[in-house]
C-alpha cells in the first residue's frame, strides 16, 4: 500500500529532474522567499505531514519549533476573515469561500518561513504545492505555477524543453481517502502542540 511517504518522493525525484533540465533558468535558493508569501490551500495529508514536522523539530530543536507555533498563531490572530470555521481552520467551499480566500493578504509570510534566514523550518515536510512550485511542471497536460523568476528570458520553447510531468493527484486522493477538506498552513501549525499532534 502506498504511503505519504511514496508520494514526497515521487514528486521529490520529478522536481529534481525539473532542476536538472532548467540548469541556470531555475533561480530558486534558500533566501528566495517569494512563493512563500500568502495564503493557499492545502489537503489533511499536507496538514498531517506539516505537524509530523512540527513534532519532529520541537524534539530537535524546541525553540525553533516554539517560533513556529507563535507564526502561525501570529497568522492566524491577523486575519481579517477567514473563509471557513475558525475553530478548525477547514476551509468552507463555494463561490462566497472563494472569493474571500482570494482577499487574504498576499504578503504575509508563512509561518514555517524563518524571517532571520529566510529558510523554511520545516522543508522537509512542506506541502505538495511548495514541492512543485518554481520549476516548469505539467500535469495532465496543464502547466503548473511556474515562478515569475525563473526562467528570465527564456523562450516559451527552452521552457517547454525543462518541463516534466508531476501528476500527483490520483496517489494523493488515495491516500486521503476520500478527505476533500482543506485548511492553509497556518491553521495547520497553529494547534500543534510540541510532539506534533
Amino acid at each position: 500500500m502506498a504511503t505519504d511517504r511514496d508520494l514526497v518522493q515521487i514528486i521529490d525525484a520529478a522536481m529534481a529532474e525539473a532542476a536538472r533540465k532548467s540548469g541556470a533558468w531555475l533561480v530558486c535558493r534558500p533566501g528566495c522567499t517569494s512563493c512563500c508569501m500568502g495564503a493557499f490551500p492545502i489537503t489533511m495529508l499536507d496538514a498531517a505531514r506539516l505537524r509530523s514536522g512540527l513534532g519532529e523539530l520541537g524534539r530537535a530543536d524546541p525553540g525553533r519549533a516554539a517560533a513556529v507555533r507563535r507564526r502561525a498563531a501570529e497568522y492566524v490572530a491577523r486575519l481579517p476573515v477567514f473563509p471557513g470555521d475558525l475553530a478548525t481552520g477547514i476551509l468552507s467551499e463555494g463561490e462566497e469561500a472563494e472569493d474571500q480566500f482570494a482577499a487574504l493578504a498576499e504578503e504575509a509570510a508563512c509561518p514555517a518561513l524563518d524571517p532571520e534566514t529566510g529558510t523554511c523550518d520545516l522543508y522537509e515536510s512542506r506541502p505538495i504545492t511548495c514541492r512543485i512550485f518554481g520549476p516548469a511542471v505539467r500535469a495532465g497536460g496543464d502547466v503548473l505555477g511556474v515562478c515569475e523568476l525563473c526562467y528570465e528570458g527564456a523562450s516559451d520553447e527552452q521552457i517547454a524543453a525543462c518541463q516534466v510531468e508531476a501528476n500527483p493527484a490520483a496517489l494523493e486522493q488515495e491516500l486521503l481517502g476520500g478527505d476533500a477538506r482543506q485548511t492553509i498552513v497556518a491553521f495547520a501549525l497553529r494547534d500543534a502542540g510540541a510532539t506534533g499532534r
